[in-house]
């Protein structure tokens, strides 16, 4: 097992970009990071190197979120729209197929489609469009290969695509 400093360095970005596709809010994204190291340090003597040490530490910042939520339950639905609707910023240039999505659908009725979506698809859905990870970083955190990540997507958002369509008619 590597220093916790190096293992800090090499992966505290993909955790925080992880977090950040969850709680779509910089601050909390930083603070969950924190304390998902904390954590990692205080466990550390549980990692039993039976995965990639990515997926591990982004089972503890997933666990550090969900008890960050139960903790905060009292936030408000509107809230977390507005957090959205204020980080999404995206030029024209930069707009890659996925953001054109959300551009030509509204972010909240797109969530309320990808939140009935199927298992992996929404997750990989979520990481892409709101994390902005790539598709290796995609694999690393959900334990997987880069290809299968890229081709998990590709079907989630062909499926996507064709339930907005059919809402449109």
């Amino acid at each position: 097992m590597q220093d916790m400093d190096a293992v800090y360095r090499q992966h505290a970005q993909t955790v925080f970009k992880y977090l950040m596709s969850l709680t779509h809010d910089a601050d909390l994204a930083e603070e969950l990071t924190q304390e998902t190291f904390y954590q990692a340090v205080r466990s550390i003597d549980r990692f039993d190197e039976s995965c990639k040490i990515t997926t591990w530490l982004c089972a503890i910042a997933k666990n550090q979120y969900f008890s960050y939520m139960k903790k905060h339950a009292r936030m408000k639905a509107d809230s977390d729209v507005d957090r959205m609707d204020a980080g999404t910023g995206i030029t024209e240039a930069a707009m890659s197929a996925e953001q054109e999505v959300l551009q030509q659908v509204g972010q909240v009725e797109l969530l309320k489609k990808l939140h009935a979506f199927p298992e992996p698809g929404r997750e990989v859905l979520y990481l892409r469009m709101f994390g902005n990870l790539s598709f290796r970083e995609i694999g690393e955190v959900m334990g997987k290969t880069e290809n299968w990540a890229r081709v998990t997507f590709f079907r989630a958002r062909t499926n996507l695509k064709r339930q907005l369509e059919m809402d449109e008619t």
